[in-house]
């Protein structure tokens, strides 16, 4: 069995002495596992940095073994070593699809929006919206999307501004009456709208955070998100306070 393809690097952990055992999401196999002999050494320790994106071979005996992989080097994501908010968002990225991916599952489109949010790392002015929109994605590749696109109880399409925390549907002032207080509110950044600014955006994965850790998570057994999505969003509190 083999196959070749690019993607990016989610996971590596030591492997006996010198071998290393990684995982990749690449676009037509998902997240997928393999060994790297002499993954462990000096000499791949640059080549196998978190983010990075790989030209990538696996080969195994059966479909079903681990395999083993030969990597080569397309690019770093080095960028986001010296800003500690563009850090906290690639591990935010990294841990959230280790986490989330069923293994050897293709999500194309998730992928492509993943590289294309990565390779965004040097820009802070862009990248945290750029977040946002990608856990939406996430939420919307594993059957966990949010419908804004009209009122849940009215059909209207204007003056949405609420989030019912139940079915992920957009709801209009008028249609939420006396039940607002029980909706999530719906930033406007997340229908395209508006400025986007860190407070918005903060509000924002407030909403997305709900349905990662209410509904997706709770699935898998009511797992805890992982820590670096909670480090990435209090990254965006430090930068909103500091920013006024």
């Amino acid at each position: 069995m083999e196959w070749r393809d690019q993607g990016i690097l989610l996971h590596s952990r030591r492997h006996g002495e010198s071998a290393a055992i990684i995982e990749v999401f690449t676009p037509s196999r998902g997240r997928h596992a393999g060994v790297v002999r002499g993954g462990a050494g000096r000499r791949m320790a640059p080549v196998l940095q978190p983010g990075a994106q790989l030209d990538v071979t696996w080969r195994a005996r059966l479909e079903d073994h681990i395999g083993a992989f030969t990597v080569e080097p397309v690019r770093s994501r080095i960028e986001a070593m010296g800003d500690r908010l563009s850090l906290a968002g690639l591990n935010a990225v990294l841990a959230l699809l280790h986490f989330a991916l069923p293994e050897r599952e293709a999500h194309g489109a998730l992928y492509l929006h993943s590289e294309n949010l990565l390779d965004l790392l040097g820009d802070a002015d862009l990248w945290p919206l750029a977040y946002l929109r990608w856990e939406m994605t996430l939420l919307e590749e594993l059957g966990y999307g949010l419908d804004l696109s009209t009122c849940a109880v009215t059909g209207a399409r204007a003056g949405l501004v609420y989030i019912s925390p139940k079915s992920g549907r957009a709801v209009s002032a008028a249609g939420a009456g006396e039940w607002a207080d029980r909706l999530l509110p719906l930033p406007q950044c997340l229908l395209g709208q508006g400025d986007a600014s860190d407070a918005e955006i903060i509000e924002g994965l407030g909403v997305t955070g709900h349905f990662l850790a209410n509904h997706m998570a709770y699935d898998m057994g009511d797992k805890p998100l992982p820590e670096a999505r909670h480090r990435f969003v209090d990254a965006m509190q430090r930068r909103l306070a500091r920013n006024g």
